[in-house]
């Protein structure tokens, strides 16, 4: 947490410099990680903090992958020091509480027009406290949007057992039942209705958040 993390590293004169990057990282890419070693030759220390899925809105589905997941696939990097979920809309909040030495971003949202706006108020709240904004180089940039529109990863088996841990549901030990789950309609309707027949009602509605994100239409297994 930001918490834990302001413990962790200290408030600023730091004795080593932290830099942070902030983003949604729902496929991490060649850009990310050019993105990220340029950001850690500048300060010993990274720190990544990626958007919940809550404040992501990119389109149906998305984010593809779950804010879980993608905190996993970001620390498991090498370069990378701490990873942590903004359940902010921005990053605003968190820059001003972490106080990162240097804040990175992309050299595609160095543009000056009214699309980074977002940008200039991170510029602003950095520069308040004497941090340092910094762009990394944009000689060759991706998108994490195109490669899911393109090909998209298949973690289904992935999503659908964070669901079930979720939810405190343990059956999934059955390779049968895994299969069953598997193998229906991408529709949330037949997933809803599907689990109701094969999980007892006593034991699929107790503290189950992600029933919750059902009803809004959240719960899907691409």
């Amino acid at each position: 947490t930001a918490d834990q993390l302001q413990v962790i590293l200290g408030k600023p004169p730091r004795t080593k410099k932290v830099v942070m990057c902030h983003g949604v990282f729902d496929v991490v890419h060649p850009g990310h990680i050019r993105h990220f070693l340029f950001a850690k030759s500048k300060a010993p220390t990274l720190v990544v903090s990626l958007t919940s899925d809550a404040h992501i809105n990119k389109g149906t589905y998305r984010p593809h992958i779950p804010e879980e997941l993608r905190a996993i696939n970001l620390a498991a990097l090498e370069i990378v020091d701490f990873v942590i979920i903004d359940h902010n809309e921005t990053p605003l909040d968190n820059l001003k509480f972490i106080r990162p030495d240097l804040f990175a971003k992309g050299y595609e949202y160095s543009s000056d027009n009214t699309a980074n706006l977002k940008t200039q108020q991170e510029v602003s709240v950095v520069e308040s406290y004497g941090g340092e904004f910094i762009f990394t180089p944009g000689d060759f940039v991706f998108s994490s949007s195109r490669f899911i529109r393109d090909t998209p990863p298949n973690i289904r088996t992935e999503k659908l057992l964070l669901l079930m841990k979720q939810a405190n549901l343990f059956f999934i030990n059955s390779p049968n039942l895994l299969k069953k789950l598997l193998t229906m309609e991408n529709d949330g309707d037949h997933f809803f209705k599907k689990l109701q027949r094969l999980i007892p009602p006593e034991k699929m509605y107790p503290k189950c958040a992600w029933l919750n994100s059902y009803i809004n239409n959240l719960v899907y297994i691409p």
